[in-house]
This record gives structure tokens, sequence and C-alpha cells, in this order.
């Protein structure tokens, strides 16, 4: 009877049909509880009761287990993807001897898996994936010796991996991704010759990547991501002929990428990305199927393989954030920046317009001949390049020796140093006119120095937003300088492009400084997460998804990462919050307002001191990290302190600073005691009526997303979550989300 839609509860009488063998009513729309009649049936073999609304995610919903060990001939018992909740009961273990199949995955069931799960000799497959399941691997696991699919995925496991994993010889399949276990790889992993699949990514595994495991020649997808490997990546990957999806994405990884990749004729997905790579990047020109590369944030260096453009299954190229060099193709997958991203490789020039790259500087072509008055001239053609550059140079030297003379001059106007690396400048008329006159009706915010319009520049016909300083407030002229300094030479998909800015005078004679960011049409986070507050005319016409919020946290953690980790110069913003993040048309985040930003490698904590002595701004009220409040110097951690209040706030859609909160009853307080049993009562109820499944997989992942909050609200800096590992716990719950969306619609 599955696949139907039906719906109620399971009629207890179905236990009275004493012969019945088999039961299927899988992927309806089941509630209520699993009868304990159901261990009346000794003939039964097969109950597929998956797919369903069964269970009230409690206490008591695994009690038809402990009737069920009642069915001796029981062979296949599928229950996942319900909503059955408490704890794994140990009479697991006491089931039939010829079950074979498992499955007991997408649930809410907490505790450990029992001791004695190694009594069921026959398990050919075991499923236990994303639950809420604890503790190490149980030794009897290791008698399990006919398993071929063992998924663990999307639980709190931890402990180490153990040795005896290779006993289990005949595992096809073995997922143990997103879970917390520690130590290194076991080498007896690779006694497992017939395995296909393994995932270990998103654990906290360590030590080098055995080349035993590159030996399993029947791997086809491999996954080794967002753990604490080092080393090298082993030559023996080129071994792999069969090997489709290869992630070791966000480790330590070192040394060059090795070129016998290129031997993986069967890849199609190649991710690299978060490691310290190398070189350059390596010839894969054989891999003609691939369809998505990732090589970002390394150290390669080189210039783009212009075969890439030839690739035609190629839909996701990502080489951002390198020391990469030399033109960017034009052709293929180069022709759409919306597939390719190449920023933070400033030596890069050329490509489509959409990618915002300098142009390449090339002279004529200097054709190959073997004629000697060809190479001559070519020799007198260097010369004469030569002795340009060097009179370039001189010059240079005595423009930079002028500018020191005139450094008195330039003292009373501090932003012209830093406005020089701006290609463009903007008037105050043009600024007035683009603005109506600084029109109120064009006003879309304001903040601590200043009030942001909605502009109009004619000249490139381009909408454009205007932060114009109140150059009356105290520590305006410092945020300035601080904004244009940080903003200068990063780029990032995730930060508001800082465009021009303006250092003159207005028409009364008054010192005036404006800056000039890239419009975003959908306004500020908070407005969608505070509607009530919002004007009509710049009101929301919905609220944001799970997803959608999810996915804005994932671009706000990225761009923290960026700045923490991947600038020249670690950058602090000071100063997160909801109305500082910005949404474009597609809803992407985009962080803004770096007023109180510091550049840490240069931070001078006296003079930080007197910013804060003379301005009062330590950051905003309710986001600030503790440690500030106490003189602490700008850090990183503290913009994960307001990271983690940023998200509590974006999925229970309460304020830090709301009434509702008061002496030591915090958001924080408020969110943590809620966590264990209450999670839906203090979710934002705009998240529950987006048209999802109440319940699974909503409450399991906004468990898992409020945790990432909670760990960053820690108040000790020491104990924070760093940016880095922030996002990829997001993106492996979004990564669960997905895999449960898509089971619930087979």
């Amino acid at each position: 009877m599955g696949g139907n839609s039906l719906t109620g509860v399971i009629p207890t009488t179905l236990s009275n049909i004493s012969t019945l063998q088999k039961l299927g009513i899988d992927d309806n729309n089941l509630i209520g509880s699993n009868p304990p009649s159901f261990g009346k049936l000794r003939n039964l073999q097969l109950l597929l009761i998956q797919s369903n609304s069964l269970g009230s995610y409690s206490v008591g919903d695994l009690e038809f287990m402990v009737a069920l060990t009642n069915c001796t001939k029981l062979e296949t018992l599928e229950i996942g993807h319900n909503r059955l909740g408490g704890e794994l009961p140990t009479a697991t273990a006491n089931l039939s001897t010829n079950l074979y199949h498992l499955d007991l995955g997408i649930n809410f069931i907490y505790g450990s898996i029992p001791y004695d799960i190694g009594n069921l000799i026959s398990l050919r497959s075991l499923g236990l994936q994303e639950n809420m399941l604890t503790g190490a691997f149980p030794t009897s696991l290791s008698k399990l010796f006919n398993l071929e699919g063992l998924n663990l995925m999307s639980n709190k496991f931890s402990g180490e991996l153990p040795s005896f994993l290779g006993n289990l010889t005949r595992l096809d399949i073995l997922y143990l991704d997103n879970n917390n276990f520690e130590g290194t790889i076991p080498l007896s992993l690779s006694h497992c010759t017939s395995l296909r699949e393994l995932y270990i990514n998103s654990n906290k595994l360590v030590g080098t990547i055995p080349r035993e495991i590159m030996q399993i020649q029947s791997l086809v997808n491999l996954d080794m991501s967002g753990n604490f490997l080092t080393g090298f990546l082993p030559l023996d990957v080129g071994q792999l002929e069969y090997l489709v999806q290869l992630s070791v994405g966000h480790n330590k990884l070192s040394g060059q990428i090795p070129h016998a990749l290129g031997n993986c004729l069967s890849m199609e997905i190649l991710l690299m990305q978060g490691n310290y790579f190398d070189g350059t990047i390596p010839d894969i020109r054989r891999l003609k199927a691939v369809n998505r590369v990732d090589f970002s944030n390394n150290n390669l260096s080189g210039s783009i393989p212009a075969y890439l453009a030839n690739f035609s299954s190629l839909e996701y190229l990502n080489l951002s954030v390198n020391n990469l060099e030399g033109s960017v193709p034009t052709e293929g997958i180069f022709q759409n920046a919306t597939t390719v991203s190449v920023f933070g490789n400033k030596n890069l020039c050329g490509g489509i317009k959409e990618l915002k790259l300098n142009p390449c500087f090339t002279g004529g072509p200097l054709m190959g001949s073997k004629h000697s008055s060809h190479l001559k001239k070519v020799a007198i053609e260097v010369s004469i390049g030569m002795g340009l550059l060097l009179l370039f140079f001189i010059a240079l030297l005595s423009l930079r020796w002028f500018r020191k003379t005139k450094k008195n001059q330039q003292s009373n106007n501090p932003s012209t140093s830093t406005l020089d690396v701006f290609h463009e400048h903007i008037t105050y008329g043009e600024i007035r006119n683009a603005t109506d006159g600084f029109s109120s009706s064009n006003m879309v915010g304001s903040g601590s120095f200043g009030t942001v319009y909605k502009a109009l520049l004619p000249a490139e016909n381009k909408i454009v937003a205007v932060k114009v300083l109140n150059m009356q407030r105290r520590g305006a002229m410092r945020s300035f300088m601080s904004e244009c300094e940080s903003l200068k030479d990063i780029k990032h998909r995730n930060l508001v492009k800082l465009l021009t800015a303006c250092s003159s005078i207005d028409f009364q004679g008054n010192e005036f400084r404006a800056l000039i960011y890239e419009f975003m049409p959908n306004g500020s986070l908070d407005n969608w997460l505070h509607t009530e507050e919002v004007e009509e005319i710049h009101r929301p016409s919905r609220t944001l998804t799970f997803l959608e919020r999810l996915n804005i946290a994932i671009d706000v953690a990225s761009v923290l990462d960026y700045l923490h980790f991947h600038c020249h110069e670690p950058i602090a913003h000071c100063d997160l919050k909801p109305s500082n993040v910005l949404l474009d048309d597609d809803l992407t985040a985009h962080v803004s307002d770096f007023g109180l930003s510091q550049l840490l490698l240069k931070f001078d904590q006296e003079s930080f001191l007197s910013q804060l002595s003379s301005t009062d701004v330590r950051g905003t009220v309710g986001y600030v990290a503790p440690e500030y409040g106490m003189g602490g110097q700008p850090s990183t951690h503290g913009d994960v302190y307001s990271f983690g209040v940023l998200l509590l706030e974006m999925f229970t859609g309460k304020r830090p600073t709301s009434e509702f909160f008061e002496g030591n009853f915090t958001l924080y307080s408020y969110t943590k005691l809620a966590l264990a049993e209450r999670v839906l009562d203090i979710a934002d109820k705009s998240i529950l009526h987006s048209g999802l499944r109440v319940g699974f997989p909503i409450v399991a992942c906004l468990t898992l997303v409020l945790e990432v909050g909670l760990r960053c609200c820690e108040e000790s800096p020491a104990n924070r979550l760093a940016t880095n590992e922030a996002a990829k716990e997001l993106i492996s719950i979004r990564e669960r989300f997905f895999k449960a969306r898509r089971t619930a619609r087979r």
C-alpha cells in the first residue's frame, strides 16, 4: 500500500492477520504511533513503514521495537524518515538474527548504538543516519561480516574510527560524514576492496591521507572534506579510474596538486578548495566529463589553462582567492560570470566585463623565427623597453620624493592617500543632483555616522547607494577612513562593493564625505526579519523561508571567513548585525558598513582606546562581544560572537535587545533552555508557515543551526567557533536539509 496518500493512524487490527508475512505502508501520510501489537505477527518477514509522519519526537516512540523482538523471522525493517524520538532501545540488538536490512534513519532518535548490535549477524545494511545519536563505535560491530552498507552520517558520534572497519570486507557503502569522529584515517580501510562510496567528511580527522586508501580501485565517490588533514594528496589517486567525485576541500593539505588526477577519466566532481595547495593547476585536460571544479582558496600560481574553455560538461568553476596571473579566457564556461569565479587573484586580467577585472596590456605578438636579423630586432626592442622602464622607475622615485615634500600640506586632508585607490571620483554637486537634493523620499537607511540614499547616476544610468557622513558626529572622519582602508583592496561576492568616494566641500563650504556603493534592491536583512517594524514602502512582500535564511547565514559566514583568514591583512568588521547585511535581487547576502572595522595587523591599541573614549563606539548593543565592554582589542573572535547573535535572531525572530530579555535572561539563555525539547516553541513562526513539513527535517536542522549560534556566542573568545568552522557546519546542515527534502519528494 506504499506510495499513496493514506492518512490517519495504523489500525491495531492489522495484527489480527496472524499469517501476515509482508506489510508495506511506506511513503504515505500516516500519523500516530506504531502498534506494539505487531509483535504478535510471528511470521512477519518484511515491515515497511518509512516516509510517514509516525511518532511525536518524544520518549516512547520506539517502544514497539521491543515487541518486534518476537518476530523471529523478520528480515527487513524500514522505519526511517518519520517523527520518531526517544532513546534507541537496547532491544534493537535482540531483533531477529535473520534481519538483513535495518533502517532507522532520518528521525529524532538519541542515545548510542547498543553494545550488542553485533548479534544481528545477518545484517547487510544498517541505516542510522540523520538522528541525534552519540558515543563511539561499539566493538561488536566488527562481527557484522556480511555488512555491505553502513550509514551513520549526520549524527553526533565521536571517538576514533576503529581499525576493525577493515574487517568488514564486503562494505560497498560507508557514510560516516557530519559527525565528531577524531584521530586518523585507519589504514585497514584499504582491506575493503569492494568499497564504492566513502564519505568521512565534516569530522575532526587529523593526520595524512593514507596512500592505501587511494589504492581501493573500486572507489566511485570519495569525500574527505571538512577535516584537519595535512600533508600531500597521494599520487596514487591517479589509479582510481572509476572515481566520479573527489572532495578534499577545507583541510590543511599542502604541496602541489598531482598531475596524476588527469588519469581519473570518469571524474565529474573535483573539489579541492580551502587548503594550502601551491604550484600550477594540474593538467586535467583529459577529464572531459567533469562538470564541477573548485580550486579556490589555495596558493595556486601560474595561468588559467586555456583548455578549460573547451570542457562542454563544465557547469561550475571556482578559481578564486589564489595567486593566478595572466589573461582569463572568454570562451566556453568563461562566457558566464555566474558559473565562473576568479576574484581574489590580483594579477588576473581580461575576461568578460562581468568579471570586473582590469584589462590586459599586451604588445604586438613576437612571432618565432630562426632568422638572425629578426632576433636582433627583438633584442633591440627589448633593450628600448628596458630603457623606458628604467626612466619610468626614475620618474616614479622623483614623484615619491615630491609627494614627501608635500606631506605637511596633505595632513589637513587625511583621506587623500586612501582615495587614490579609486578609479573614479564624484563631486558633491553630482551626488546632490542624483539624490534629488538628499530628498527624504530617497532615504533608505541611517546609521551611527550618516544617512544612506538611493541615487541615480545619469552618466552611467546606474542606481547606487550613497552613504553621506554626518561630519558633525565625532568619529565620522575616522569611520570614513576606516571604511575606505578596509574595502579598497578586498573583493568577495558577499561584500557590498564600494564603487567610489567623495571627499569635498558642500555649497556652504562645509566638509563633505560620502561613500558610493552598489545598490541592494532587497534592502537589509533587518527589514525581512522584523516586518512589523518596517514602513509600508520598505516592507518585504513575504517572509524568508528556512532555506533562504540558511543560505544568507552561509553567505555571511563565508565573507567573515574571507575577511579573517584570506585577506592580505586580517580584518575585523566590529559591527555585524542584521541592518548591515544587505540582500540583492536573488536574496544573496552582502555585508556592509565597515566604519568600525580594523586591519588587525596594523592595529594600535592606544589608538583604538582613544577612539572608544572619544566616540563611545564599541559596536552595537546586543551584538557586541562582552570582552569589548572590558576594553578588549578588536579581534575575529568578536565578529564570531556577533555572528552567533545574528544566527539566533534570524531563526528565533527575536532581537537581542528585546524587552522580553531582562537581567541574566538573554537571547542566548532563552535559546539554550529551549533547545533540547522545545525548539519549535522558540522558532520564528514565519519559518513554520512556509509550506514545509513541521517536524523533520525542520526540527533537526533548526536545532543544529541554533547550536552553531550558541557555540559562536560562548562568553570566552577561545571557546567560540572559528568562522571557517561555522561556515562548514552550516553548509553540512544545508546538505542534510537537501537530502531529506529529496527523500521526501521521492
